[in-house]
């Protein structure tokens, strides 16, 4: 199996991994810790999804998609701290002002977990944060040592897999999440930054957002 991950520009895309079963019904689509707390709660239905549209066709879009074969199978949110809810979040700490890029949800759909797909988001992830010329990139996953987490809850990812990615612990937060406490780890992109973007994420962005296109 070959996972290939992409920036999230194609809504449909999106829609596949993040949406409800029903167009009107009131999920997340991955807005809560993205956008203003009164804004998150006037967007209801509908909205929601149109909103996400939205932010598929700006740039930097919101996050990347996985993709086995054609068929997108997950999800990862990352975007400037600035820019998210967690730049005034009292719970989770900022470490210093260098203006980080926050991963804040790693998700999979089912039927395909235990695949290695969340391995591959994040890398995925840091790939997209370094080319847009991020300094660092921050992650707030669940410190859960070998204790099972809900798989409904675990969008915030686990320790042991921003480890694996090069991750290293930063600080202690006040968040809980699913009984479990969280913790901020980041991984400095400084070092080994990208001049530009990767020629294969640059072509298909064009080609799923229609720029370039007659």
């Amino acid at each position: 199996m070959s996972i290939d991950v992409r920036p999230a520009t194609v809504f449909e895309d999106v829609r596949a991994v993040l949406g409800p079963k029903s167009p009107g019904a009131n999920v997340c689509w991955c807005l809560s810790y993205r956008i203003p707390s009164k804004l998150n709660n006037a967007l209801r239905g509908p909205a929601r999804g149109e909103y996400v549209a939205e932010l598929c066709h700006q740039e930097p879009p919101p996050g990347v998609l996985a993709y086995d074969g054609g068929e997108p199978v997950g999800w990862a949110a990352v975007a400037p701290r600035a820019d998210t809810s967690f730049a005034r979040n009292r719970k989770i700490p900022h470490v210093d002002d260098l203006p980080v890029w926050s991963l804040w949800c790693v998700r999979v759909r089912p039927g395909h977990r235990k695949q290695g797909i969340s391995h591959a988001l994040i890398a995925g992830a840091v790939e997209f944060a370094r080319a847009h010329g991020a300094p660092a990139i921050e992650a707030y996953p669940l410190d859960n040592g070998d204790a099972k987490v809900d798989l409904t809850m675990a969008y915030a990812g686990l320790r042991k897999n921003f480890e694996r990615a090069g991750f290293t612990y930063a600080a202690a937060t006040t968040s809980v999440l699913a009984g479990h406490p969280r913790i901020l780890m980041r991984l400095d992109l400084r070092t080994h930054a990208h001049t530009e973007m990767p020629d294969r994420w640059r072509r298909g962005m064009h080609q799923r957002s229609g720029y370039g296109q007659g």
